[in-house]
């Protein structure tokens, strides 16, 4: 059945998506610590709540102080749908967020917002103390407050078992080396897209850390310190979703109506790619074969970035279809009129991108 005759069906959602890139649940959901339950330290919470959801959004600390954002820090009930107390321990505050009111208020004031579908973190952390290393596995108590920071942040994170082969190369040498092979090939089964190497150690009463962050052929790194190990988490999270961010946030001004066209399209494909282009607003222009072309209203590095998500190809702009061509062991016949010229490579359309799978 060819790929146009696909797009009749009406059960693209229900498809799973082939890449690692995973839409992050509740990312409009936040929870804030509070000590009691009086209404100043719940406005407070709230205020912290609000900050923290458009860090998450933008990748931009300083966003939420915005200009174009007064009304709604003074008002924070205008975007929030409802909110309630988790006894904990800790307690918190756990504030939703509407997801429609909230991207409108932040689109108006000229920010520029990260989808939810964002890149597969795979953490390979290790904790040392005097009691000596362990390297943090899935199923370990040691890794719910990664677990809990990665959520606070808006990043998928996940986690390697930490079996025995695992150990011998989670090693601090190898999470502190600047070869990311030995971790990569330990990874292949995991299914990630970015690959994240963390060093801490305790010192004295606080805790401190030397990160390294991998996705496709770019790295970031930094350090970090935390009062104690959730607190060094979520600082190490927050910088890790810093770094990521502008990769996929486009800056107020930088985009425009363009054109993108993928080619090698399936069914699994397409499903894929209209989660992935939906924050641009994706709509299909045309369907030619399995080759899909579709309108988007971003920036070029924006939609590079999700591309490689999805572990997409870019290609040059398609060439003009040849002249006909004689079929194999028939003669063509005798040129005895001039021969209409070959038609000129297309020139690529402008504000358009070409990819294949």
């Amino acid at each position: 059945m060819r790929l146009h005759h696909y797009l009749l069906i009406s059960c693209f959602s229900l498809l799973s998506l082939p890449s690692h890139a995973e839409v992050v649940a509740n990312l409009y959901q936040v929870q804030e610590p509070v000590a009691s339950q009086t209404p100043d330290e719940r406005n407070q919470a709230i205020q912290r709540a609000f900050e923290t959801l458009v860090l998450r959004l933008t990748g931009d600390a300083k966003a939420s102080a915005s200009p174009g954002l007064a009304s709604v820090r003074g008002d924070t009930q205008q975007i929030i749908s409802q909110y309630g107390y988790d006894a904990g321990p800790p307690q918190s505050l756990q504030v939703d967020f509407d997801p429609v009111s909230t991207d409108k208020a932040l689109r108006g004031a000229g920010l520029a917002l990260w989808g939810n579908n964002r890149p597969v973190i795979l953490g390979w952390w290790l904790n040392e103390n005097t009691d000596g290393a362990a390297l943090v596995g899935d199923g370990q108590s040691a890794a719910a407050p990664l677990r809990l920071a990665a959520r606070h942040r808006g990043l998928p994170l996940r986690l390697p078992l930490a079996d025995l082969s695992e150990q011998l190369v989670g090693t601090a040498k190898n999470l502190e080396g600047t070869d990311p092979a030995p971790l990569k090939g330990a990874s292949e089964r995991y299914g990630a897209d970015a690959l994240l190497a963390v060093h801490a150690s305790q010192n004295g009463d606080k805790w401190q850390a030397k990160w390294r962050l991998w996705l496709g052929d770019q790295k970031e790194q930094g350090s970090a310190e935390g009062a104690d190990q959730a607190a060094l988490a979520d600082n190490v999270m927050l910088a890790v979703s810093q770094r990521l961010a502008p990769r996929y946030v486009a800056r107020p001004g930088a985009a425009a109506d363009m054109t993108v066209q993928i080619g090698g399209m399936t069914l699994d494909h397409y499903a894929e790619m209209g989660r992935l282009l939906e924050p641009f607003g994706g709509q299909v222009k045309t369907v030619n074969g399995d080759s899909v072309t579709y309108k988007v209203t971003a920036s070029a590095e924006q939609i590079r970035a999700q591309m490689t998500l999805a572990k997409l190809h870019e290609v040059q702009a398609p060439v003009a279809a040849a002249a006909p061509v004689a079929a194999a062991g028939v003669p063509a016949a005798p040129v005895t009129a001039p021969v209409a010229p070959v038609p000129a490579p297309a020139a690529a359309a402008p504000n358009a991108l070409y990819f294949h799978y």
